[in-house]
Formats: C-alpha cells, sequence, structure tokens
C-alpha cells in the first residue's frame, strides 16, 4: 500500500469518526438528564461589579431541543448545543476592550471577567482564567483527530469553545471562546460605604 492511499484512508476514518461524533452530539444535546442524575449545581456567584458572593447551589437548565432554537440565534445554537465553532475574527467580542463580565449565553452564569482577557491574535475572545473553576467544566476532545480540551458552562451544559496552554502568566492557558456563546454586561460601579 502507497502513502497516498494510506493518508486517504485515514483521512475518511477520521471524517467518518467526526460524523459519528457529531451524530452523537446532536441526539444527546436535546435529551433531559437520565434519571436520578443530579438536579442541582454548585457555582460561584458574581455581583455586576465582579465580587463574588460565594457558592449557590442552583437547579442545573435542562431544555428540549426545540426550546434551546427558540432561544437562540442559529450559529448561538449550533455552537452551544452542538459543539460548533463560529468563523475566526467574526464574533463582536473578540475586539471587545470594554471593562465587564462575560456570561453563558444559555444561562446567564458569569464565566470570564474581561481582567483577565488578553489579545490572542486567534480571532476569538481569550482568557487565561475562568471567573471561577467551578462555573466551568473541562472535558477530553478527541474529535476532529486533535486532542483538545472543551470548556462548557456548568449549570447548562452549552459547549463555550476550547483551553490550550499556549496563553500569558499567570496560568499559562487560553480559554478560547465563542462570542456567540457569551453575553456582555459592563462592571457596575463599587458602592463605598461611609
Amino acid at each position: 500500500m502507497n502513502h497516498a492511499l494510506s493518508r486517504r484512508l485515514l483521512l475518511r476514518y477520521a471524517l467518518s469518526c467526526g460524523i459519528a461524533a457529531t451524530g452523537y452530539r446532536i441526539a444527546r444535546a436535546g435529551s433531559p438528564p437520565s434519571p436520578g442524575a443530579d438536579t442541582n449545581v454548585t457555582l460561584e456567584a458574581f455581583g455586576a461589579d465582579g465580587k463574588s458572593g460565594g457558592t449557590v447551589s442552583v437547579p442545573r437548565v435542562v431544555k428540549t431541543d426545540a426550546q434551546w432554537r427558540q432561544q437562540l440565534s442559529p450559529l448561538a445554537y449550533t455552537v452551544t448545543r452542538h459543539e460548533g465553532t463560529e468563523l475566526a475574527f467574526s464574533g463582536p467580542y473578540n475586539t471587545n476592550h470594554a471593562d465587564g463580565l462575560y456570561g453563558c449565553i444559555c444561562c446567564g452564569t458569569t464565566l470570564f471577567d474581561s481582567r483577565t482577557k488578553f489579545e490572542s491574535g486567534t480571532g476569538w475572545p481569550s482568557f487565561w482564567s475562568p471567573i471561577s473553576r467551578l462555573n466551568v467544566v473541562e472535558r477530553s476532545d478527541s474529535t476532529l483527530g486533535m486532542r483538545r480540551v472543551a470548556v462548557s458552562c456548568r449549570r447548562c451544559d452549552a459547549h463555550l469553545g476550547h483551553v490550550f496552554d499556549d496563553g500569558p502568566r499567570p496560568t499559562g492557558l487560553r480559554y478560547c471562546m465563542n462570542s456567540v456563546a457569551l453575553t456582555f454586561a459592563a462592571r457596575a460601579a463599587t458602592q463605598s460605604h461611609k
């Protein structure tokens, strides 16, 4: 067998695995949690000024596929519910330099602080840390023949993007997020008490 044929077979295998994995994610996305699944999650709550309000136990957000389609734009639906990716340099938050907080487009959970945002040059909003490790879930992602770490919202399981180990100090991480998976709110002024 020559190398060209071998590469073609490998590419076909990788594509068929990717298609099968996508089909599984699409089928899974509209399904409610299995019976007995924990219906609450523990998150860290944040005020509009970015200050932590401590941990809270809140209901997990679970909706049908039809409900997510009704709530989200077509692109946000594809990205968050079926692990899609927006085109590089297409999202509004890639070049957003305002001071504030980024939340989940699906459930509103606070995910990132603009104070950890940096210019990665990749075309997606990038952060060197989530606002709280409690508010995100990281898991291995080997789709498309690559080994990556996918990042999702802990409360509603919305796919947000991926995390890589080529970011700046202090963490050395780059949370590469999709703009359509996020909301943004300007930071509220801190009230001083006399």
